[in-house]
């Protein structure tokens, strides 16, 4: 996409070039985020200038809407389908609407899997020393997988053991927030602070033998699986291996996530053509249809409803592993921000998580896969995590730029990093203060840090007052009105904007929601009043503090 886009945004291409040429365009988007289908707008406007014509207005998927992005789908593609009858009949000489039922229609899978005779395979690894069969175990499984992404190596960059598993919240409060200390077991990896740390989480052994067995599938098989067409090679592009063979349990543990992520459509309308008893088959091929996307959503979307679940509730449907393999949504890895200096803590990495649980419209308990699975692990036990490291959306900051730092709620992970990194970077010379603000619910139940802070807020730390920092919480609710950390800012409104002038960069973590817009709002209204400008201007600046890169957000739903 990156190509494709750089090259439609060369110089010597003619304002006419596309002409002649029909287009649509629909974009995969989320309005949780600021830039809200920010892609998808800015291709059909740049298609359009180079003179193609737009089949049918472009159509904008929200996953925020009820059914996903299929309630925008639905309609958009019923549109197009009926205009590209209009410009020619031809395409569909039984009308647009005309549906054909025919189950030979269903596409092949799009992999095989190949099963191995045990006396035929070498078992040499299954006896290899702990942490080497596992790693072995994880990049097998990932590079046969296919959910497996491009940019993320399939072997992990290393693995990590848990030393510390401690709760930052009052017992009994109603959340519980985590902070996590790994070691590294294997080879030490060089990161920096701002940067994600992926975990590959582990999956209820319960619920994967309760798979394996409502699909009637042998645990102990040995199997490889590849893209159909790929069988006489022995290697993909990127130098995996694809004739080892692996246990049908372990692909299944390390691949597909069965009980966390719910199926999209198209794996009901699989399973309607697997379905033996007549009943099931109708409610699928219903929830499968347009018509029935609502109740799908109220079914599956809404109860977040799990794969083995769905099968479970359509027992008849036997599906070939090779559709399951496909279509059962892949284990991602979780991103997290790391919470932790690697100069404070050599041979470490640390992580503030908040252990995801809620109720669905039918009372139904849920939780979060890999914060649920980190909160269980006990560190005496010496689980080996797989672990990928990548650079995240706020970059390091140089020791002698100023600081203002916005992070409520676990949006303070990335920044208790950069604390700790300052006050390092202080021994060794006078780096430049920090001003932070953290909200919360209550000053008694979920202040994260609060002791870190407070000691350096203190003593000439990079978060005092004394070294020209400051450190400010606002406790939500703690008082009738609602406070937020916009609101700790217009008090500080001076300081804030005397920091700005100070050549200060932004750092702006937590819910994507509503908080970086009511921040970035709270920013125009300080530059607005402290330098005495309009309200428009002061947008103006806050876009060139973005454009300079001074003002970073990391965001997330």
């Amino acid at each position: 996409m990156k190509s494709f886009w750089k090259y439609l945004l060369q110089r010597n291409i003619a304002k006419n070039w596309l002409e002649g040429v029909h287009y649509a365009v629909f974009g995969l988007g989320d309005s949780g985020y600021q830039k809200y289908n920010f892609v998808a707008k800015k291709l059909d406007r740049r298609i359009s200038d180079l003179g193609a014509t737009a089949v049918v207005e472009r159509g904008l998927g929200d996953d925020q809407h009820p059914s996903g992005y299929e309630g925008a789908l639905d309609p958009w593609m019923s549109s197009m389908w009926n205009m590209l009858y209009q410009i020619n009949p031809k395409f569909f000489p039984n009308g647009p609407d005309f549906v054909i039922s025919d189950t030979k229609l269903i596409n092949q899978p799009k992999f095989q899997i190949t099963y191995h005779e045990i006396d035929k395979v070498d078992l040499q690894s299954s006896s290899a020393p702990g942490l080497d069969h596992v790693q072995m175990q994880t990049g097998r499984a990932r590079s046969m997988s296919p959910g497996k992404v491009s940019h993320i190596k399939n072997i992990p960059d290393c693995f990590l053991k848990m030393i510390k598993n401690q709760p930052l919240c009052r017992a009994g409060c109603g959340k519980d927030v985590r902070h996590f200390e790994f070691e590294f077991v294997s080879t030490i990896i060089e990161y920096g602070v701002g940067d994600v740390l992926e975990v590959l989480p582990g999956q209820d052994p319960a619920a994967v033998d309760a798979f394996i067995q409502c699909c009637n599938l042998n645990p102990e098989s040995l199997i490889t699986v590849h893209p159909i067409g790929m069988e006489s090679r022995h290697c993909d592009t990127e130098g995996n291996d694809y004739k080892v063979p692996i246990k049908l349990k372990t692909f299944v543990e390390l691949t597909m996530d069965i009980a966390s992520a719910s199926p999209r459509r198209y794996f009901f309308e699989v399973m309607s053509y697997f379905a033996t008893a007549e009943h099931e088959k109708e409610r699928l091929q219903y929830f499968a249809s347009p018509e029935g996307r609502d109740d799908l959503y109220q079914y599956n979307q809404k109860e977040r409803r799990n794969v083995l679940e769905v099968l479970e509730d359509f027992p008849s449907v036997q599906m070939p592993f090779e559709w399951l393999v496909q279509l059962v949504p892949p284990l991602k890895t979780r991103a997290f921000s790391i919470s932790s200096s690697p100069s404070a803590h050599p041979n470490q990495v640390h992580l503030t998580v908040n252990v995801v649980s809620w109720t669905t419209p039918f009372k139904r308990k849920r939780t979060g896969l890999c914060s649920t699975w980190l909160a269980g692990l006990d560190p005496q036990d010496g689980v080996y995590i797989p672990a990928w490291f990548r650079k995240g959306s706020l970059p390091p900051p140089p020791p002698s730029i100023p600081l203002v730092l916005i992070g409520p709620g676990t949006g303070c992970a990335p920044f208790r990093g950069f604390v700790e990194e300052r006050a390092i970077q202080d021994m060794s010379g006078s780096a430049a203060p920090i001003m932070l603000f953290f909200g919360c619910r209550n000053q008694e139940n979920d202040f994260l840090y609060k002791d870190f802070w407070l000691s350096h807020a203190q003593n000439g730390g990079p978060l005092s007052v004394a070294r020209g920092g400051g450190f400010y919480v606002a406790f939500s609710r703690d008082q009738p009105q609602k406070v937020y950390v916009q609101h700790k800012m217009r008090e500080q409104s001076q300081r804030v904007w005397n920091f700005l002038v100070e050549g200060a960069s932004i750092y702006v973590a937590g819910s994507s929601t509503k908080m970086p817009s009511d921040v970035m709002s709270a920013l125009e209204e300080i530059i607005s009043k402290e330098a005495g400008v309009s309200r428009e201007t002061a947008v103006l600046q806050l876009r060139r503090l973005e454009k300079d890169g001074r003002y970073h957000v990391e965001a997330w739903s």
